[in-house]
């Protein structure tokens, strides 16, 4: 999103990209040596879709929810804002806080909230279960290059 919208250079979001996910699969990892009984009873942690729901609900969900955070971000932290309004950056991390709860509440019980692709990939790296590669190339990577 950065990218698209000008804000961070090609090799700088190529890089930030890399580092989420191999930082995600480094974390889910420690968690999976560490509390290995409580990573199992979660399936890893990794996104699926709920019994009841088919793959385009979960994706619309995930659109929707990942669009919600993208526009909150870039509406929150936009530069042109009128002077009147300078003191909104120093309290943006509200709105994008709020952004990010409201839209865990709406896709948590669809799909675990895949809102942080880099998250999803590193739980399904480590998890490595077929249905979660099914749902995660589904649902949590389409609906963040659609936003």
């Amino acid at each position: 999103g950065l990218f698209l919208a000008r804000k961070v250079s090609l090799i700088r979001a190529v890089s930030y990209m890399i580092a989420q996910c191999l930082g995600a699969i480094c974390g889910v990892g420690l968690v999976k040596a560490f509390m290995k009984h409580y990573y199992n009873g979660q399936g890893g942690g990794a996104n699926s879709v709920a019994l009841g729901y088919n793959n385009g609900t979960a994706l619309g969900a995930e659109i929707i929810g990942t669009f919600v955070l993208v526009y909150t971000v870039f509406s929150a932290t936009d530069p042109k804002r009128s002077a009147r309004d300078s003191h909104v950056p120093v309290l943006a991390p509200l709105p994008i806080g709020f952004a990010v709860f409201m839209v865990h509440l709406a896709t948590i019980p669809i799909t675990g909230t895949g809102i942080n692709p880099a998250r999803s990939f590193g739980a399904a790296v480590i998890y490595n279960n077929k249905k979660v590669w099914d749902d995660h190339v589904t649902n949590s990577s389409f609906s963040s290059l659609i936003c």
